[in-house]
């Protein structure tokens, strides 16, 4: 593929583009309009509503999906005013209460749950902010709204109330009862309209649809965050997320869709789960298509182990016992929880699953998981990060994702790939569910290139391995598998993690005591040489690395010191052609190889840096120049001499030295991703705990005036 130089992350693009999202935006409200909505009004209308996401767009797409921004305004003042009339806050409900006496009649917004009062033969409804009980409910009601009886739902309600001398009766009565949820939607029209978009354009709806501006993630980031949608699309789909605090692991499913039910972690029973066996009520997973359970991570929790015993079977079956009778049910889990230690360490001392309660630190439990999420990959939650562009209502795309768990693309890639031979049953069920889920997403038509279904089939395997990986490290029993896949020509290609190519060492080790000194790779990786080659004297080693290499998006460990220096060490001149040294982060980047050169020559000699790369034209003109004369200055005073050549026609990223060496660059100096910001930020003082863009590196050894003596 060619490089246009334009790449979606470049901090470059951000600000000097041309309004590509607003072109996106558009097409959006051409294609899907009426079902689309501006992501940021949801913040503009919340004020102190605690209520999820989907409620406020729910009314937004009732009065604000347009891109005519006097419609906007009107809807967003209709929404506001339904807030301020009809929302109850818990510290107004008895405002609330009077106004219904007063009036007789009163619509509201509440959480509405449902319990039979079998006494009574009745059921009856509680609002929570409302701080009602047993209101009567019409069993109409209930039979086509049974989720009221596990979990409850939001919902528009008319209250009346007529009091009674009998204290038995209550006042409180029940007029109507809306949910907020949508009645119907097109799929063929969705569909349809899907075909109008190319697949980045895609991507990026369903990102603005969560909630966050795509520009701010790469592929992979971007691919991590659809796959906390598949359980959505997906029946039976294990998904677990480990990771630090902050990165919005449980967002989705408070926020995203009316058809997830979070729930703590430490809240969960047998019965709420699955079945009450004293009235044979069924749980939430009979009811809700996704089932999440928040801080699930700690090691001290208290299990039930009945609950991990059912929850096995479940994961694995989909079925449940109620007695002596089985019943069946659909709604995926999701387990989601924090680490209170980095990758290296959790794979030195224990495993990527060390922070779970040890009743579910088991590897049959964690056999049954599909796909592992690596939470640290995810950046922290900053406002910078939010969408301002145009979304599906999430009601909308929430019903379409529940109407394609009827569809099943696991075996889409079949024709042009084969997995290996010697994966297991469970371990090609966890990659084509996901493979699947991540079709019907991305891919909704089923009709995508080969490309394409290569990428999310590594995807897919990278998730499954990560699971695999880890419990041979707990069970050693357990055989170890070739996780990849053939193409059509029968060539392999083999799938790793990124921790692995990140902590070789520590991720190769299937057991060990905590106390043993880390297992040493049996052979070296491209990676040592790199290291080793740091070290090396300032002449030309035989045994630098040739040949091409590639990295991953989210990767950290990677260096200029590791990546670049041991090539460039012991050269009198160099040349750096790169187009885009335009930006303050990639002034900063060319100083850092500068230091390094800088640092690792003898203080008495000089060496010949030229920046061949593109003038910054228009406004910044000024700024762009003053930059590298001031680079230039700098690195005067430690012995390099730095000029620039300007070249309007270079596309292409290189590094070439006097004494042989020819690097090709595919992102120039510019691999590593914006950091916070923060001056307190480790990643800005030390590259390697800064996580890269995905990019490739390619080292040539040329004749030059030193290659023959080396």
């Amino acid at each position: 593929m060619t490089d246009t130089g334009n790449h979606p992350n470049d901090e470059s693009d951000i600000a000097t583009s041309t309004p590509s999202q607003n072109d996106l935006d558009y097409k959006i409200n051409l294609l899907f309009g009426g079902s689309v909505v501006r992501k940021d009004l949801v913040k503009v209308v919340k004020g102190n509503a605690i209520v999820p996401s989907y409620v406020l767009e729910y009314l937004l797409g009732q009065y604000a999906a347009s891109d005519d921004e006097e419609t906007i305004q009107a809807g967003i003042d209709a929404v506001r005013r339904i807030l301020a009339d009809h929302y109850v806050h818990r510290n107004e409900a008895e405002l609330v209460k009077s106004t219904i006496r007063e009036k007789g009649r009163h619509r509201i917004i509440d959480k509405v749950t449902v319990t039979l009062n079998d006494k009574q033969d009745v059921y009856q409804a509680s609002f929570a902010n409302l701080g009602l009980s047993g209101v009567i409910i019409e069993p109409a009601i209930v039979n086509a709204n049974p989720k009221l009886l596990v979990g409850g739902v939001w919902c528009i309600c008319d209250i009346e109330y007529f009091h009674s001398d009998d204290v038995r009766v209550v006042p409180w009565i029940l007029g109507s009862l809306k949910p907020i949820q949508m009645s119907n939607f097109d799929l063929d029209g969705y569909l349809e309209s899907r075909r109008g978009f190319n697949t980045e354009e895609w991507i990026d709806l369903l990102i603005q649809s969560i909630g966050f501006n795509p520009k701010m993630f790469g592929r992979r980031a971007k691919l991590l965050q659809l796959v906390r949608l598949i359980p959505f699309v997906e029946r039976n789909y294990n998904l677990i997320e480990l990771g630090p605090k902050g990165t919005g692991k449980s967002h989705i499913y408070s926020e995203f869709s009316p058809h997830g039910m979070l729930i703590s972690g430490g809240e969960v029973t047998v019965p709420k789960l699955f079945v009450n066996n004293a009235n044979g009520r069924i749980g939430l997973v009979g009811y809700w298509d996704v089932v999440a359970f928040d801080e699930f991570a700690g090691k001290k929790k208290r299990t039930d182990k009945a609950l991990v015993d059912i929850m096995k079977n479940y994961m694995a079956n989909k079925s449940f016992s109620r007695g002596v009778e089985t019943l069946g049910a659909e709604a995926s889990m999701v387990f989601v929880g924090n680490t209170s230690h980095n990758v290296p360490y959790m794979l030195k001392h224990s495993d990527l699953f060390d922070e779970l309660p040890e009743a579910y630190h088991d590897s049959a439990y964690l056999d049954r998981l599909h796909f592992y999420i690596p939470g640290w990959e995810v950046d922290t939650i900053r406002s910078e990060m939010f969408a301002t562009g145009y979304g599906f209502v999430v009601d909308y795309i929430a019903e379409v994702l529940r109407s394609m768990r009827n569809t099943d693309f696991s075996d889409r890639y079949q024709q042009h790939f084969t997995l290996g031979s010697n994966i297991s049953t469970r371990d090609r069920d966890g990659i084509q569910k996901t493979f699947s889920g991540l079709m019907k997403l991305i891919f909704p038509t089923g009709q995508a290139t080969n490309a394409e279904i290569e990428e999310l089939l590594r995807f897919a395997i990278e998730g499954r391995k990560r699971v695999k990986d880890q419990i041979l490290r707990i069970d050693t029993t357990m055989a170890a598998v070739d996780f990849g896949y053939s193409d059509k020509t029968g060539v392999w290609h083999g799938v790793s993690t990124l921790e692995e190519d990140e902590y070789p060492d520590y991720y190769q080790s299937r057991s060990f005591n905590a106390d043993d000194e880390a297992p040493t790779a049996a052979t070296d990786t491209p990676d040592h040489d790199l290291e080793k080659a740091a070290q090396t004297s300032d002449t030309l080693q035989p045994h630098l690395f040739e040949g091409h290499r590639e990295f991953q998006e989210n990767q950290r460990g990677v260096s200029y010191e590791t990546l670049l220096l041991p090539h460039l060490r012991g050269a009198k001149e160099i040349s750096i052609v790169d187009p885009y040294i335009r930006l303050p982060h990639q002034g900063r980047n060319l100083v850092d190889l500068l230091s390094l050169l800088a640092a690792s020559k003898d203080p008495a000699d000089e060496i010949m840096v030229t920046l061949v790369t593109k003038a910054e034209q228009g406004e910044y003109e000024q700024q762009h120049l003053h930059m590298l004369k001031e680079i230039q200055d700098s690195a005067a005073t430690v012995g390099i001499r730095f000029a620039v050549t300007w070249d309007e026609t270079i596309h292409d990223r290189s590094i070439r030295t006097d004494h042989g060496w020819k690097l090709l660059l595919g992102r120039g100096l510019d691999i590593f991703q914006k950091g916070s910001g923060s001056q307190y930020d480790l990643g800005a003082r030390r590259q390697e705990f800064r996580q890269v863009f995905a990019f490739g590196i390619t080292y040539i050894r040329e004749n030059g005036p030193d290659a023959e003596a080396a």
